[in-house]
Protein backbone atom coordinates (compact mmCIF):
# COMPACT_ATOMS: atom_id res chain seq x y z
CA UNK A 1 0.00 0.00 0.00
CA UNK A 2 1.23 3.48 -0.85
CA UNK A 3 2.10 5.88 1.91
CA UNK A 4 -0.09 8.95 2.47
CA UNK A 5 2.75 11.14 1.21
CA UNK A 6 2.91 9.29 -2.12
CA UNK A 7 -0.88 9.31 -2.46
CA UNK A 8 -0.92 13.08 -1.93
CA UNK A 9 1.77 13.55 -4.60
CA UNK A 10 -0.20 11.35 -7.03
CA UNK A 11 -3.27 13.49 -6.40
CA UNK A 12 -1.33 16.69 -7.12
CA UNK A 13 0.21 15.10 -10.22
CA UNK A 14 -3.20 14.16 -11.64
CA UNK A 15 -4.55 17.64 -10.97
CA UNK A 16 -1.65 19.29 -12.79
CA UNK A 17 -1.64 16.79 -15.70
CA UNK A 18 -5.29 17.58 -16.40
CA UNK A 19 -4.24 21.16 -17.22
CA UNK A 20 -0.79 20.65 -18.79
CA UNK A 21 -0.23 18.74 -22.01
CA UNK A 22 2.78 18.55 -24.26
CA UNK A 23 2.50 18.96 -28.00
CA UNK A 24 5.02 18.46 -30.79
CA UNK A 25 5.61 22.23 -30.86
CA UNK A 26 5.80 22.68 -27.09
CA UNK A 27 6.42 19.33 -25.34
CA UNK A 28 6.21 18.61 -21.62
CA UNK A 29 9.35 18.22 -19.46
CA UNK A 30 8.49 15.61 -16.85
CA UNK A 31 10.62 15.03 -13.74
CA UNK A 32 10.79 11.96 -11.51
CA UNK A 33 12.82 12.03 -8.34
CA UNK A 34 13.72 8.90 -6.40
CA UNK A 35 15.86 8.55 -3.31
CA UNK A 36 18.93 7.56 -5.32
CA UNK A 37 18.46 9.12 -8.78
CA UNK A 38 16.68 11.81 -10.77
CA UNK A 39 15.08 11.34 -14.17
CA UNK A 40 13.74 13.85 -16.71
CA UNK A 41 12.14 13.41 -20.08
CA UNK A 42 10.63 15.56 -22.81
CA UNK A 43 7.25 14.10 -23.79
CA UNK A 44 4.84 14.74 -26.67
CA UNK A 45 1.49 13.83 -25.11
CA UNK A 46 -0.41 14.00 -28.40
CA UNK A 47 1.72 11.23 -29.95
CA UNK A 48 2.37 9.61 -26.53
CA UNK A 49 6.11 9.50 -27.21
CA UNK A 50 9.20 10.39 -25.26
CA UNK A 51 11.29 12.67 -27.44
CA UNK A 52 14.36 13.08 -25.21
CA UNK A 53 15.37 11.62 -21.85
CA UNK A 54 18.20 12.09 -19.36
CA UNK A 55 18.94 10.69 -15.92
CA UNK A 56 21.72 10.12 -13.44
CA UNK A 57 21.93 6.56 -14.77
CA UNK A 58 23.08 7.71 -18.25
CA UNK A 59 26.52 6.53 -19.33
CA UNK A 60 27.55 10.15 -19.93
CA UNK A 61 26.87 11.13 -16.31
CA UNK A 62 27.37 7.92 -14.36
CA UNK A 63 31.16 8.15 -14.26
CA UNK A 64 31.14 11.93 -13.76
CA UNK A 65 28.96 11.93 -10.61
CA UNK A 66 29.96 10.70 -7.17
CA UNK A 67 26.53 11.11 -5.60
CA UNK A 68 23.55 10.75 -7.91
CA UNK A 69 20.93 12.09 -5.49
CA UNK A 70 22.04 15.66 -4.86
CA UNK A 71 21.55 19.10 -6.38
CA UNK A 72 24.77 18.92 -8.43
CA UNK A 73 23.57 15.71 -10.09
CA UNK A 74 20.21 17.33 -10.86
CA UNK A 75 22.00 20.28 -12.50
CA UNK A 76 23.99 17.90 -14.72
CA UNK A 77 20.81 16.06 -15.74
CA UNK A 78 19.14 19.39 -16.59
CA UNK A 79 22.08 20.45 -18.75
CA UNK A 80 22.19 17.09 -20.54
CA UNK A 81 18.43 17.15 -21.15
CA UNK A 82 18.57 20.66 -22.62
CA UNK A 83 21.53 19.77 -24.86
CA UNK A 84 19.75 16.70 -26.21
CA UNK A 85 16.51 18.66 -26.71
CA UNK A 86 18.22 21.46 -28.65
CA UNK A 87 19.90 18.86 -30.89
CA UNK A 88 16.40 17.56 -31.73
CA UNK A 89 15.18 21.10 -32.43
CA UNK A 90 13.17 21.58 -29.25
CA UNK A 91 13.54 25.12 -27.94
CA UNK A 92 10.39 25.60 -25.82
CA UNK A 93 8.65 23.27 -23.40
CA UNK A 94 6.17 23.15 -20.54
CA UNK A 95 7.63 22.17 -17.15
CA UNK A 96 5.85 19.44 -15.19
CA UNK A 97 7.19 18.97 -11.68
CA UNK A 98 5.05 15.82 -11.19
CA UNK A 99 3.62 16.89 -7.85
CA UNK A 100 7.00 17.61 -6.24
CA UNK A 101 7.73 20.96 -4.62
CA UNK A 102 9.63 23.36 -6.87
CA UNK A 103 12.58 23.26 -4.52
CA UNK A 104 15.95 21.55 -4.22
CA UNK A 105 16.70 18.98 -6.92
CA UNK A 106 13.63 19.77 -9.03
CA UNK A 107 14.42 23.49 -9.04
CA UNK A 108 18.10 22.83 -9.81
CA UNK A 109 17.20 20.64 -12.79
CA UNK A 110 14.81 23.28 -14.17
CA UNK A 111 17.27 26.15 -13.72
CA UNK A 112 20.11 24.20 -15.37
CA UNK A 113 17.89 23.32 -18.33
CA UNK A 114 16.96 26.99 -18.70
CA UNK A 115 20.60 28.06 -18.57
CA UNK A 116 21.46 25.49 -21.24
CA UNK A 117 18.89 27.00 -23.63
CA UNK A 118 15.53 25.33 -22.99
CA UNK A 119 12.69 27.82 -22.44
CA UNK A 120 9.79 27.17 -20.05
Amino acid sequence: MKSPKVLARDKRKKRVRSKITGTAVKPRVSVFRSLNNIFAQVVDDMEKKTLVAASTLDKDLKSKLKNKANIEAAKEVGKLLAERATKKGIKEAVFDRSGYLYHGRVEALAEAAREAGLKF
